[in-house]
């Protein structure tokens, strides 16, 4: 609880450093904030031509359905392999002065919560103007479902910028695993696309309940499975538990290493 009050403290810190994050991104770039937009409907386009068009993959509207998972796939990805930087790319920071560490892990990933937040708008644009609908019961949800993935991503984000610390090729590696991850959770295709002697591996996959709550909501307009959704609060309590175990653990030798 010590430790909780302490970043409330600095919750001042916390948000004047998401909102450089925010701000700096597309510093620079013609187009700037429009990239927020622009970036995951890119992706929407290449991933609907070879999975519609090339692939012929015959689900309904599938560009809403690999909307609606893709934005807070990226999300994820980018919490945590931004995260994973964020204590190494801020070691002057540290050097000089003191504040909780866990700052810069939070800081990272609540601007990508924020970005994702942001992306969102354009996904409920395209469900109205489509004419697909919203199920406002169901989206009654849609917070506790964030949430959850928020609460899940910190916890991966502390263990992975905590270890980048003593192991710098895990930023390396980490973009290998979180690209094999991507095919692994029925993020661009149904679960029932997977051989049912390999579900128990997807079913391990703790990203998988998540996705498929934003999609239950979104694109199947019905409330989450609660099986689904307690197991997805689970695994997100557990993470975060563990993360930040992990990082109050090896943050004593970030100076050293640093």
């Amino acid at each position: 609880m010590g430790a909780i009050r302490e970043l409330i403290e600095y919750r001042q810190m916390i948000y004047s450093m998401v909102r450089k994050e925010i701000r700096g991104r597309y510093k620079g770039s013609v187009l700037g904030f429009m990239w927020t937009f622009l970036n995951p409907l890119l992706q929407l386009v290449v991933y609907t031509l070879v999975f519609s068009v090339i692939m012929r993959a015959e689900i309904e509207k599938y560009y809403l359905f690999l909307f609606v998972a893709l934005v807070p796939w990226m999300f994820f990805s980018g919490a945590v392999t931004s995260g994973a930087e964020s204590v190494v790319e801020s070691a002057d920071l540290i050097k000089k002065i003191y504040f909780p560490r866990e700052v810069l892990t939070i800081a990272k990933v609540t601007s990508a919560f924020v970005n994702m937040i942001l992306t969102f708008v354009a996904v409920f644009f395209v469900l109205i103007v489509t004419g697909y609908g919203i199920n406002p019961a169901a989206l009654l949800f849609m917070p506790i479902v964030m949430a959850v993935e928020y609460i899940f991503c910190l916890g991966i984000a502390m263990i992975v910028s905590s270890l980048t610390v003593y192991f710098r090729d895990l930023l390396y590696i980490l973009n290998i695993v979180v690209m094999a991850w991507q095919y692994l959770t029925p993020v661009m295709y149904p679960e029932s696309w997977v051989p049912e002697q390999l579900m128990f591996l997807w079913r391990l996959n703790p990203m998988t309940p998540v996705i498929n709550a934003y999609r239950d909501i979104l694109y199947y307009k019905k409330t989450p499975e609660l099986a689904n959704l307690a197991l997805a609060c689970t695994i997100g309590v557990v993470f975060i538990l563990v993360g930040y175990l992990i990082f109050r653990r090896l943050q004593k030798g970030f100076v050293e290493e640093l």
